[in-house]
């Protein structure tokens, strides 16, 4: 069942719904018996200082993306750039983002997002915000605190843990939509006696990607990397397509990576199968789009890197996905956000994709198929399928 965003007006409260409503429970056997390997043996610790794929995620930093986080959405126009559209019409393009996190968490966070539907004049023309790609955290910080004192007058910044600043849609100096975290030891921004320590601002960019930008922004305040790549080259989503939302936000099956999910908490310890010393397993595998069952088998090869091998099915988030089967990638927890922390192995690499569909689109293995990597000791056997997922073997030599 899908849950249902409620749009609040200002100062207003919205309950979380029961989460028993969207968990799918699935029949037959859908949990692996236990891996030889504590869990913990595949939990990496990440090292790059910043968003990354390790486990030690800094929570005195980014937010915690458990329960309900209450979202304040303020609407900014600006002297060269007034508003002609209601706050409205802008709020439309993105607030199911807020369903969309939550079926793709497993009910596990819910954006309590309170809007408050008037437009607060920044002092600034828009162009002088500096908006480009490179912008530095303290011009960022600065756009963040005009927004705030503009929108102060009205608006009780205590009561939120997050802000969402929606800029006009006339504006096309605001461009795209950065996500802003405070930096610790700094003055930050201060409304209302509070810290604003996590806020999306975002820009033109939201009338090309829509909803899903929500997931993508609000994922790098939970501590989540960039997987598109910084340095474009001929394909900027080269690292793993579409496959998360933290990659290509539009892409075909962006539910987020199992090794995601368990990263943020919405996966237990409970649903993943470890392979860090020599061994095998087989491990069913239900689909990462279902709440319930094992989600992923890792086989972890160094300090900072391991493999994954997971379901995905066109279902839920991914129903518009271009193939189904076994998705096979590397993380490297030393790989810095933007330069391939995850990336996807091909099991066609050779293959044309379908019309509509990129590179990546049909990375999955099908029953029969299987990957090596010898260097690494890793062989991952997919040996089996049905229409919840996967069985596979995973062995490490």
């Amino acid at each position: 069942m899908r849950a249902r965003l409620s749009l609040l007006p200002a100062r207003a409260v919205l309950r979380a719904p029961l989460l028993a409503a969207l968990l799918l429970l699935l029949p037959g056997n859908s949990t692996a018996r236990a891996a030889t390997d504590a869990v913990s043996a595949c939990s990496l610790r990440g090292t790059t200082g910043w968003t990354d794929e390790g486990h030690d995620t800094d929570y005195s930093v980014f937010k915690r993306p458990v329960g309900t986080v209450r979202v304040g959405m303020i609407f900014v126009d600006f002297p060269d750039a007034p508003a002609t559209e209601a706050p409205a019409d802008d709020a439309a393009q993105i607030t199911p983002g807020a369903d969309w996190l939550w079926n793709a968490s497993y009910g596990k966070a819910w954006l309590a997002v309170t809007q408050h539907q008037q437009w607060a004049r920044m002092p600034r023309n828009s162009t002088d915000y500096g908006f480009a790609r490179g912008l530095t955290h303290e011009t960022h910080e600065a756009y963040v605190k005009d927004a705030v004192a503009a929108a102060d007058p009205a608006v009780d910044f205590s009561r939120y843990d997050m802000v969402y600043v929606v800029a006009t849609r006339n504006a096309s100096a605001i461009s795209f939509t950065p996500t802003y975290v405070h930096a610790p030891g700094t003055p930050g921004v201060r409304a209302d006696g509070s810290l604003i320590k996590w806020a999306v601002t975002f820009g033109q960019d939201m009338w090309h990607w829509g909803p899903k930008l929500v997931a993508h922004e609000t994922g790098h305040t939970f501590g989540l990397p960039d997987l598109y790549a910084f340095d474009a080259g001929t394909d900027a989503h080269r690292f793993v397509g579409g496959w998360d939302v933290m990659g290509l936000i539009g892409g075909a099956g962006s539910q987020y990576l199992a090794w995601h999910s368990w990263k943020l908490g919405w996966t237990a310890n409970s649903q993943v199968v470890c392979r860090a010393s020599a061994g095998s397993d087989t491990v069913y595998l239900t689909a990462v789009e279902y709440g319930s069952g094992t989600k992923m088998a890792v086989i972890r090869t160094g300090p900072t890197t391991a493999y994954v091998v997971e379901s995905r099915r066109a279902i839920q988030a991914d129903q518009g996905a271009c193939s189904t089967g076994a998705l096979v990638y590397q993380v490297d927890t030393s790989v810095r956000t933007g330069y391939g922390p995850v990336r996807v192995i091909d099991a066609k690499p050779n293959a044309t994709p379908a019309n509509g569909c990129r590179p990546l689109d049909d990375a999955p293995f099908w029953a029969g198929e299987s990957f090596t990597d010898a260097a690494a000791g890793v062989r991952i056997d997919v040996l089996g399928a049905d229409g919840y997922g996967e069985t596979v073997r995973i062995t490490k030599s």
